[in-house]
């Protein structure tokens, strides 16, 4: 199939699947409500339930699920590790401790302070992971950099649980949510500022395939035709993380989309990241407004965490593949 069809006909599912995060949920929106809220009746329960509650949830959802579809390919890419994922470096457990922080003070009500601390903590986590692969090495090695992920995400996880003991009940609670991912905090103010953001990383990321596909190839090969290697690394992450930062500030930590998402693309599609970037990016976003859409509605009026529900397909899926991976070799070797 070509791809340009693959990514039209994922632009259709996707405006599917936002149209249908909308009318559905706890309480359903007749078809016809539905039509006369979208072009703004007044302040009727059904427009206020459709552009105040449910619109800006699904357009975080497909920007987050975005995000961490093209952050995961491009991690794949850059460390030529089918197990890289978005959160590789340290960003999760950074962005959680500083959300964490934020719920410990007392602050979490504020709506723009617990994703500017989650942010914070993010790029805190980055930058640590950053300098200490720059400390003693020339070239920024991959192994170095997941050592320095695993160290500095451990560190920032052991700061969380120290916040979590000393926690009261309900900031608990709010941690535990956070944890598991929840696009329930979506509103229409800090939105615009992620579009945008996720908006220009694309750019950057998706003008980068040619040079990936090279990367593939080893650092050396790539040199050879013109690439620097270091210097596209260096870009690539930083970009990536910016991504992943921003997206975890908004929705806490949602597990499997960057992992997954990319190798089912691969799959299907092939290495060929010209294609692969765009396409995994879509990809996540249909399923995460998917996955939101089931967890709102699994066990009405009670709400689970997304999270929850993308390691649900998530983590089975990737079992499947990683079988499938085996088998393959046994089968090569045979």
């Amino acid at each position: 199939m070509k791809p340009w069809l693959v990514i039209a006909a994922l632009l259709i599912l996707l405006l599917l699947s936002m149209v249908m995060g909308v009318v559905w949920g706890s309480v359903s929106i007749p078809w016809p409500a539905f039509w006369s809220a979208l072009w703004g009746e007044g302040e009727s329960t059904n427009a206020v339930i459709v552009w105040k509650l449910r619109m800006p949830r699904v357009l975080l959802g497909a920007c987050v699920g975005y995000a961490l579809g093209l952050c995961g390919a491009v991690m794949q890419g850059v460390f030529r590790n089918p197990l890289a994922e978005p959160y590789l470096l340290g960003i999760a457990g950074g962005s959680t401790a500083g959300a964490a922080l934020v719920f410990a003070l007392g602050l979490g009500h504020l709506t723009l302070l617990l994703p500017m601390g989650a942010f914070v903590g993010g790029l805190l986590a980055m930058s640590l992971v950053y300098s200490i692969a720059h400390a003693h090495v020339l070239r920024l090695s991959n192994t170095t950099l997941i050592l320095a992920g695993v160290a500095v995400g451990s560190v920032f996880a052991s700061f969380t649980s120290f916040l979590m003991f000393f926690s009261s009940r309900e900031q608990l609670q709010q941690v535990i949510f956070w944890l598991m991912g929840s696009l329930a905090s979506a509103r229409w103010e800090p939105l615009g500022g992620l579009a945008v953001v996720v908006a220009l990383g694309s750019v950057v990321l998706l003008s980068r395939g040619r040079e990936l596909n090279a990367m593939a190839l080893g650092d050396d090969m790539a040199q050879h035709l013109g690439i620097h290697p270091l210097q596209l690394k260096r870009l690539l992450l930083l970009v990536a993380t910016l991504l992943t930062s921003a997206s975890v500030a908004f929705s806490g930590t949602i597990g499997f989309v960057g992992l997954v998402v990319p190798h089912a693309v691969r799959l299907v599609m092939g290495p060929d990241h010209r294609w692969l970037l765009p396409i995994s990016g879509l990809t996540g976003a249909v399923f995460l407004v998917l996955c939101d859409l089931l967890a709102r509605t699994v066990l009405p009026p009670m709400e689970l965490p997304v999270g929850l529900i993308t390691a649900l397909f998530g983590a089975p899926f990737f079992l499947y593949l990683l079988r499938s991976y085996r088998e393959v070799g046994s089968g090569g070797a045979a």
